[in-house]
């Protein structure tokens, strides 16, 4: 089988937790493990989160007194991609060391006229308490929004429309590797209208719509978004919440989802079984293989109806 596996932000990093190098490698290599069974025998490939990573060199970009303005987020984007891709690639090498694995620094297409410019929505960085965000935003021109019990900043997150390194991708899974790419949804860039030449974006894509995208163009039979649930639940924060445990896509997009963070991966696995009538699940990193098998998590098929705990 060929399989995309996107590894979510706490796959890295915990809410809560401190931006320590020690932390995230720590979580990298649990993740790893979860996912050795998963690449057993298949095309495997691992796109994953950062959100916090790319807030973090944000910040220190804005601080660093060198710089007369920050670096923009389509090179932080690729600076996460490697940092990230290196943690994974040791982990891979130690947890599989009989199997090559490459990471791919790749950009992700978007278009210039994405009204998603105009209306930021994608958390970065740490967490802060209202008051503080709100100073921020006074002082630095931010634009933030509550996420649970704090509040983040927002950038805008246009839609993923290609991959210019889907031949890369495809040639090193046609060499037997394991393929880490479309890190933090790929680094944004948009084609320039008159010439055609590719240029960097200010904006940070969703990696859940860009791990859909990239296992149709892969011609994938099966997408995982591992995350820190067990499930998609209907009824998210109420007393009646009951995970989903098979659903279509139809009986999903009946159904309202958190923008902010269910809301991508629903849409996600959806549009990757509409288009390709295969395979989709959501859930929890350590259940990677139980869900590729049909035992855990949120199952996304073409039917039959939904069916909830």
């Amino acid at each position: 089988m060929r399989i995309v596996v996107a590894l979510g932000g706490n796959a890295l990093l915990e809410r809560g937790e401190a931006p320590e190098s020690e932390i995230q490698e720590r979580h990298v290599v649990r993740a790893v493990a979860a996912l050795a069974a998963v690449a057993a025998g298949n095309d495997l490939v691992i796109t994953h989160g950062n959100g916090p990573q790319v807030g973090l060199l944000a910040l220190e970009s804005a601080h660093d007194p060198a710089l007369s303005h920050p670096y923009p987020f389509d090179a932080l984007v690729a600076q996460t991609q490697g940092l990230i891709g290196y943690w994974l690639l040791q982990a891979l090498h130690n947890a599989l060391p009989d199997r090559p694995a490459a990471c791919l620094v790749s950009r992700t297409l978007v278009r210039e006229d994405d009204p998603a410019f105009g209306h930021p929505t994608k958390f970065v960085g740490p967490g802060y308490p209202e008051a503080q965000a709100r100073d921020l935003t006074a002082r630095r021109g931010w634009q933030v929004r509550p996420d649970g019990g704090q509040w983040r900043r927002v950038v805008p997150s246009p839609e993923p429309a290609g991959f210019p390194d889907l031949p890369a991708v495809r040639a090193l899974l046609g060499a037997g590797s394991i393929v880490v790419c479309g890190g933090g949804g790929g680094a944004p860039v948009v084609r320039h209208g008159g010439t055609g030449l590719l240029r960097g974006a200010e904006a940070v894509v969703d990696k859940d719509l860009t791990s859909s995208l990239l296992a149709r163009d892969l011609h994938a039979d099966a997408l995982l978004l591992l995350t820190d649930v067990a499930a998609v639940q209907d009824g998210y924060g109420t007393a009646q919440a009951r995970p989903i445990r098979r659903a279509t896509p139809a009986d999903l997009r009946a159904r309202s989802f958190p923008a902010g963070s269910m809301g991508p991966k629903v849409e996600a696995v959806c549009r990757f079984v509409e288009t390709t009538g295969r395979l989709a699940a959501v859930g929890r990193l350590a259940d990677a293989a139980a869900l590729l098998a049909g035992q855990a998590g949120t199952l996304v098929t073409p039917g039959p109806a939904a069916a909830s705990a």
